[in-house]
Formats: C-alpha cells, sequence, structure tokens
C-alpha cells in the first residue's frame, strides 16, 4: 500500500502532477549539472570562474532557448485561438505573453547585474 503523500491526491488533477514532475526533473538535472561540474573543475571556486568566462555562450544558450520557447508558443497560439476564436482568450494570451516578457527582462538583467 502507498503512502497518502505519494498517492497525490492533494494536486487538483493529473495536468499538476505532470507539471509537478516536469519541474522536479528540470531541478534535478540543473542540480546534476552544478555538482558534475563542480567535480570535473575541483571546487566551487574554478567552477564559478568557469561560468563566468563562458558567459557569452551561456547568454547565446539561452537566447537559443528563448527563440525555441517563443516559436512553441506562437505555434500553440495560433492553435488555440482557432479553437477558441471569442475574445477572452486574445486577452489571456497577452497576460501571459506580458508577463514572461516582464520576468525574461527581469531575469536576464539579474544576471547582467550579477556578473559586474
Amino acid at each position: 500500500m502507498m503512502p497518502a503523500w505519494l498517492r497525490l491526491r492533494w494536486l487538483p488533477g493529473r495536468r499538476a502532477a505532470v507539471a509537478l514532475l516536469w519541474a522536479a526533473a528540470v531541478i534535478a538535472i540543473a542540480v546534476a549539472a552544478n555538482l558534475v561540474g563542480i567535480r570535473m573543475l575541483g571546487s566551487i571556486v574554478q567552477w564559478d570562474r568557469w561560468l563566468k568566462e563562458q558567459a557569452v555562450w551561456l547568454f547565446a544558450w539561452r537566447l537559443a532557448l528563448y527563440a525555441v520557447t517563443g516559436w512553441g508558443w506562437v505555434w500553440m497560439r495560433r492553435r488555440l485561438c482557432a479553437r477558441e476564436p471569442d475574445g477572452s482568450a486574445h486577452q489571456r494570451f497577452l497576460r501571459v505573453e506580458i508577463a514572461a516578457a516582464v520576468a525574461l527582462v527581469a531575469l536576464e538583467c539579474s544576471l547582467l547585474l550579477q556578473a559586474r
């Protein structure tokens, strides 16, 4: 018999469970990448130095990820707007797009300020 917390009944639905699992997987991969990098370079100080030396390439990588995500968003938006042609869907998308753009700009600005 499984423990109650493992059955995930506290989640509102299957989509929430899948999103939670994806978020946990992304965090686990990020932690693993950092641990491997620290192990390969020998110390946190050297890992930090390597990250600073590679900042331009990491920025290019993030821009590529943003571009792919943006392309996927446009593709998804077209499909959903065709399925829901009323004006409320457009307003929801606009709010989400503005929030995402503000979040990305804030993230990149914080990274830029940390680099100085």
